[in-house]
This record gives C-alpha cells, structure tokens and sequence, in this order.
C-alpha cells in the first residue's frame, strides 16, 4: 500500500465522525458531506509528517471548513430563519437498524429542536459549542480556528450553552410513550378532537412549518396550544394518509395527498405532552429525504 492509500484508509476510519462533526455545525447532510470532502483536499495536500494526532487535526480542520460555510450562508442567507427546519434524519418504524454513518450522525440524540437552536446561534458561538461540548475539543484547539484566546473562546461556549439549555428541549427517554403520545395527537387531529389535542399538547408548544421558497406561504411559526390545535385540524383536511417514521430518534409522520409525499413531521415530547412541533413541507426538500412512499 502507498503513501496515498495509507492515508486514505486513515482518513475514511474517521469519516463518520467527521460527517457527524459537520452535521452538527450545519443542519445539512449535503452541506456536511461537502465539507468532508473539502476536509479530504485539505489533508491530501498537507504536509502531516508532524501531526500526532490526525483525527484531532481533521477534527479542526472540519471545523474550519464548516466555520467558513456558516459565514458565508449569513451572508446571503434570504430565508427567515424562524421557519427553518434543517435536514432531518428519517429512517422506517421503531427497531429498523440504522447503519454506522446514521448511527454516529445521531449520536448524543441530536433531534430537530436541538439543530433549530443552533442555526440561532452566531457561527462562532456554534463552533465552540459544538467541538467543545458535543466532541470534547480543548478550548486550547478550538482558539486559532475562532482567532480569539482560549479564555475568550471558553465565554462563546458557555453563552451558546445557556441558550441551548434554555431552548432546546430535552425529550423524554421513553420512545415508546413519544410515540403513544404522537398517536393520540394524531388520532384526536384526524378525527377532530379540539379537547383530545389540547390534552396532549403542552400550553406553549411551538409548531414550526418550513415550505421553502415553493410553499413560502405555507412557512410559519405558531406558539401556544389552541393556536396549534387549530392548524392541525387545518393540516388535518388535506392529509388523507401518513405513515410512522423516526425522525433524528424521535417520533415523526410522513403525510401524503393524492398518494404522494406531501409533508414530514417531527414531535418533541417531554413529561407526556408536545413542546415542539417541526414540518417540512418544501417539497424540493422532501424529495431530496428518501422518505417512503404511501406504499413503500
């Protein structure tokens, strides 16, 4: 094996983690997998006869890549960021085995609700936040990639997390009542059932709908129970069929008019009740997710 193979084997043993590293700083899996690869170049054009720790090395260099996309989308972002729900990790019905790249991906139950709070967060603040408390990056390694001091970097973190402990949900670890929890919400939304989808929904639950740049009028942001209640019965008119999926871990729906895919679903459920709502309705999203079909 030559020099160039060696290295390629070294670098796809850390692929995965690499993936998962970019998942977190961007909320995209095709943006990630292009950071990845961006990370590859980097490495295959690098001198690294020094590097002692090379899953450290791509481990910041990753983090770099994905510093510099997240400056450049701020830049040019158009979409308000209150509608948007990032990429979402679907797989079929509970019990389905996930392969290593999903499984890695989803480590540290990184659901939808987390994801949401950290596009809030300014790209700076994401980066240390996410290689210090998700990958346990030294605040020592994490300084050169923000140009700021260790000391100065330790404050980004701890500001990003106290607005993610603030604003991100932590599910309850009981998939299975999730899921009894989302079939009652989705038995009282078919059948009509005001009082049967209050009962399952907390008072100030956030339903947050994404239509992207097709469905722009679809995109909203709905806060407080009644008020959601009354845009699932509006939702409910339309849907004819969906079937059960999970979403990042948790549990979520893909609903379909006409037989064809027309929106996905994610639930928070904490303490028995709803506290976040996430749809994706775009449908050049959805046909990018590789969700089921009606009768897949």
């Amino acid at each position: 094996m030559d020099e160039k193979d060696l290295l390629a084997e070294r670098f796809q043993a850390d692929r995965t983690h690499l993936k998962a590293v970019a998942y977190r700083m961007l909320g995209s899996l095709s943006e990630a997998e292009d950071a990845v690869q961006e990370a590859w170049l980097k490495l295959s054009r690098s001198d690294i006869s020094e590097v002692q720790n090379l899953s450290g090395w791509l481990t910041t260099v990753v983090g770099r890549v994905c510093l510099d996309m997240l400056r450049s989308r701020s830049s040019r972002r158009e979409d308000p960021l209150e509608y948007y729900v990032p990429d979402p990790l679907v797989r079929g019905a509970e019990g389905t085995t996930r392969d290593p790249e999903e499984e890695a991906l989803l480590t540290d139950s990184v659901g939808l609700a987390l994801l949401v709070v950290l596009e809030t967060l300014g790209p700076a603040e994401r980066l240390a936040f996410v290689l210090h408390d998700m990958f346990a990056v030294s605040f020592d390694e994490i300084a050169p990639i923000v140009d700021r001091t260790p000391a100065a970097t330790r404050q980004l973190a701890s500001r990003a997390r106290r607005r993610v402990q603030s604003a991100a949900p932590a599910p309850a670890p009981d998939l299975t009542r999730q899921r009894q929890v989302v079939d009652a919400f989705m038995a009282a939304s078919q059948g009509g059932d005001f009082e049967g989808l209050l009962a399952v929904l907390d008072p100030d639950v956030v339903l947050r709908a994404d239509g992207g740049k097709v469905l722009a009028a679809a995109s909203r942001l709905i806060r407080g129970a009644e008020a959601v209640v009354n845009q699932a019965l509006t939702f409910a008119r339309f849907r004819r069929a969906y079937r059960k999926v999970l979403v990042n871990g948790a549990p979520g729906i893909v609903s379909y008019v006409d037989g064809q895919t027309a929106g996905l679903m994610s639930f928070t459920v904490v303490d028995e009740r709803i506290v976040e709502i996430q749809i994706i309705a775009d449908p050049e999203r959805l046909a990018t997710l590789g969700l089921p079909g009606l009768e897949g």
